[in-house]
């Protein structure tokens, strides 16, 4: 439990300094906020995508793949800044309803200006944990997520607050990072690497298996895209040799869309 609660500080304070503009998240280029983030895909012609709220920390295009209706509601577990909330907006409508729910206080800070300034009074973003949502059970029809169940230290537990709080026979689409093989230790333990998306991404395999366990079904990957993290970035935490090694297996970090029912 203390290493847990480690992890979530690291990556609030992390996330939190990206609201703020004070910093980038990582060095892996890796959900860093940045222009140069390796995993970011393109919203560019997507209805309802405002620049203002892209910090360009996904991996996927959750609500494309989505199936949200009009008159849904919608929740996006880890919101950020909003992008991925108006996103949704564009789908449910003005009928429809979408929760953000995000753990850092500055990150909601930034979703509700971006909000006024739209004027949009069917969005709403509140403060809280993925793993323990502050919410009601059998509340939304669609769940989406993007980039952010890597940085939970307990995945089961966010699987199970999904289940609980989809309507039955709601959906989620979540984008997330994934891997397919065993990752160098010095990545694993790099504070960094966690609050970037890599180090705390679990096997393929058994991030799968937590979505059988709980229950849900249809179970199907919508999209799947390997990442390469360039050299320059690996020799930030490997020597030459062990970069070498690392290379041996280079499809080991894969960002993947996944859908699933209740």
């Amino acid at each position: 439990m203390e290493k847990e609660l480690e992890l979530k500080e690291i990556v609030k304070e992390q996330y939190g300094k990206i609201a703020s503009q004070t910093a980038s998240c990582c060095n892996s280029g890796c959900c860093c906020g940045s222009n140069d983030n390796i995993m970011a895909e393109n919203y560019d012609g997507i209805n309802g995508y405002n620049p203002d709220a892209d910090l360009g920390l996904g991996c996927g295009l959750p609500v494309k793949f989505a199936k949200i209706k009009k008159g849904d509601t919608v929740i996006d577990l880890g919101s950020g800044a909003g992008n991925d909330c108006f996103v949704a907006r564009a789908e449910a409508g003005e009928t429809g309803r979408i929760i953000g729910l995000d753990f850092t206080p500055e990150m909601i800070e930034k979703a509700r200006n971006n909000v006024k300034k739209l004027r949009f009074t069917n969005v709403e973003f509140i403060q809280g944990d993925i793993d323990n949502m502050p919410v009601g059970s059998d509340l939304a029809d669609v769940i989406v997520s993007n980039c952010v169940l890597n940085l939970v230290p307990d995945k089961k537990a966010v699987f199970r607050e999904i289940y609980r709080v989809l309507k039955p026979n709601g959906h989620f689409s979540i984008s997330d990072i994934v891997l397919t093989g065993d990752l160098p230790e010095k990545i694993k333990s790099a504070a960094e690497m966690y609050s970037g998306c890599v180090s705390g991404a679990i096997k393929k395999d058994l991030y799968m298996e937590y979505i059988k366990e709980t229950g849900f079904k249809n179970i199907v990957v919508q999209k799947e895209t390997t990442i390469i993290i360039p050299d320059e970035e690996l020799g930030n935490y490997l020597d030459d040799n062990e970069i070498s090694i690392y290379k041996k297996n280079p499809e080991i970090i894969k960002s993947i869309t996944i859908y699933a029912e209740k």
